[in-house]
């Protein structure tokens, strides 16, 4: 089966995907193509040669509060941002079909590559994620995310990024 990860487009099929996460499965089914056409949020898939979704990711702009970083990342900043830029990847889900082969990694490091593309003309600090549970944040863990205890959420600094892909 050959995959490519593609902008999300109306030809492709999400008709039967199914990650095991229903708020996950409803949102590429039902919300994502008027997220993007509202300019909220872009959606990349990863589609089959039949064009049938078999895992996507989004991104959007963000901030989160400076005091929610740790003490170390905050002493480097200056004091006047109360809020530090950030690029949210918002969802990331892979179908059960394709479960267990490597394309969420495969999606979070095209996710982080287009993110550090966007940091070269766009100021931003960190992407965040906000895992939908304990397994989602064991694999954030895997690829270097921190966790944020004041929010749940997680983070890689641009830095790092920048770091692997150098």
């Amino acid at each position: 089966m050959k995959l490519q990860i593609n902008v999300l487009e109306k030809k492709h099929d999400k008709s039967n995907f199914d990650c095991g996460y229903s708020l996950l499965d409803s949102y590429i089914k039902k919300q994502a193509r008027q997220d993007v056409s509202r300019d909220l949020s872009a959606c990349f898939v990863l589609v089959d040669e039949l064009d049938k979704i078999k895992g996507y990711y989004t991104l959007s702009a963000s901030s989160v509060k400076r005091d929610e970083f740790p003490d170390v990342m905050q002493k480097k900043l200056p004091p006047s941002y109360g809020d530090l830029p950030t690029v949210l990847l918002g969802r990331l889900a892979i179908d059960k079909s394709v479960k267990g082969n490597g394309y969420g990694g495969i999606l979070l490091v095209d996710a982080l590559k287009k993110c550090l593309d966007i940091s070269a003309s766009l100021g931003t600090i960190a992407v965040i994620v906000d895992p939908i549970d304990e397994n989602a944040q064991t694999f954030y863990y895997k690829y270097g995310f921190v966790l944020l205890p004041s929010s749940g959420k997680m983070f890689l600094p641009i830095k790092t990024i920048k770091e692997l892909f150098s």
